[in-house]
């Protein structure tokens, strides 16, 4: 390394597709032999994989398959163990126990073929203070052996990052917008987002989204960490839920939305149905009677309430629907992370 190369921080080999090596000549060569394709069908898998800190939780025994060509969110408060399962399954720890495959490569084995597969933004964000934008973006191209510099510029330009201001004069919100165009410039296979909209205006989260739909449209795939929930609500197809370092829930955002709780606003015409009939409606958990208002909760399908209402002139019927927050809250209703 010259005097003029760049110094890295010590948290930048997050972004340098060599980091995380222990043979150098064995990934090289097996960087060589690998054709990155869109063809596999998982993406990510886990296998019991488990990451201990003595006496501070880590994640125990974590399985998970995350297919190719999904927006996959990871849902879990600070501390559940988001970070620490996105770090070892590339490499920058190690694991305890279990295994972890991305692009059908091991996570161990063959970490600089997977680096230079995936795009990566990670949580707490280190760049080379003293570059400018461009000569960041252009030394990290670099290193992954060229990208399309006209798609670098359009994501410069989308995001509206000022190119040649200098790392160090840039806003938090600016420095993440940096982190978002590094993780995507190259196309990747697989994008894997920790906390990507933290510190974005709303424009900035919207441009964001954006990019993650055209990556999933191009038929790659976008692993989402975030406690943000509406957003993984928005873009998600399916999430996991994280919990003490535990995986406690994988389903899709539909599926986990039509298990919750519904709040059913029912306004009746002449006849009505009393509370005492609506309250014995199959899966209905409180139904309360003002004029000729109903107020339904009801859990699962709707179907029953829907059957049972068929007696009665039913002038209009609203559904409000759980926001995918109120869900998670309800898993987490007994964790004493939580507060």
């Amino acid at each position: 390394m010259t005097a003029d190369s760049p110094q890295p921080t010590a948290d930048s080999r997050q972004l340098d597709p060599r980091s995380g090596l222990r043979d150098g000549r064995r990934a090289t060569a097996a960087c060589l032999a690998i054709t990155p394709t869109l063809a596999l069908v998982t993406a990510i898998r886990l296998e019991r994989l488990t990451k201990s800190y003595g006496k501070t939780r880590g994640i125990t025994e974590v399985n998970l398959t995350v297919a190719t060509g999904e927006v996959f969110g990871f849902l879990g408060p600070n501390g559940a163990g988001k970070t620490t399962t996105i770090r070892t399954l590339l490499d920058l720890i190690r694991p305890t126990s279990g295994k972890a495959e991305v692009l059908g490569l091991d996570s161990v084995d063959d970490s600089i073929a997977i680096h230079r597969r995936v795009g990566y933004l990670p949580g707490e964000l280190a760049l080379w203070e003293w570059m400018t934008t461009r000569q960041l973006l252009d030394h990290l191209g670099k290193l992954r052996g060229g990208i399309d510099t006209g798609y670098r510029d359009e994501l410069i330009e989308r995001f509206q990052v000022e190119p040649d201001r200098k790392i160090k004069d840039l806003s938090s919100g600016n420095k993440q917008k940096v982190g978002i165009i590094q993780a995507f410039m190259h196309k990747p296979e697989l994008v894997i987002l920790d906390e990507p909209t933290s510190g974005l205006d709303p424009l900035m989260q919207h441009a964001t989204y954006r990019v993650i739909e055209e990556a999933r449209a191009e038929g790659r795939t976008v692993f989402l960490s975030s406690h943000v929930l509406p957003e993984v609500e928005r873009i998600a197809e399916r999430v996991a839920i994280i919990r003490n370092g535990r995986v406690i829930e994988v389903e899709t955002v539909d599926n986990l939305k039509a298990r919750a709780v519904r709040h059913i606003e029912v306004h009746f015409g002449t006849p009505a149905a009393t509370a005492a009939t609506l309250n014995a409606i199959p899966g209905v958990t409180e139904a309360t009677i003002a004029g000729e208002t109903a107020l339904v909760r009801i859990e699962g399908s709707m179907d029953p309430l829907i059957k049972a209402l068929a007696p009665y002139e039913v002038r209009s019927l609203l559904t409000h629907e759980t926001p995918l927050d109120e869900i998670f809250l309800a898993m987490y209703r007994e964790d004493p992370d939580v507060r």
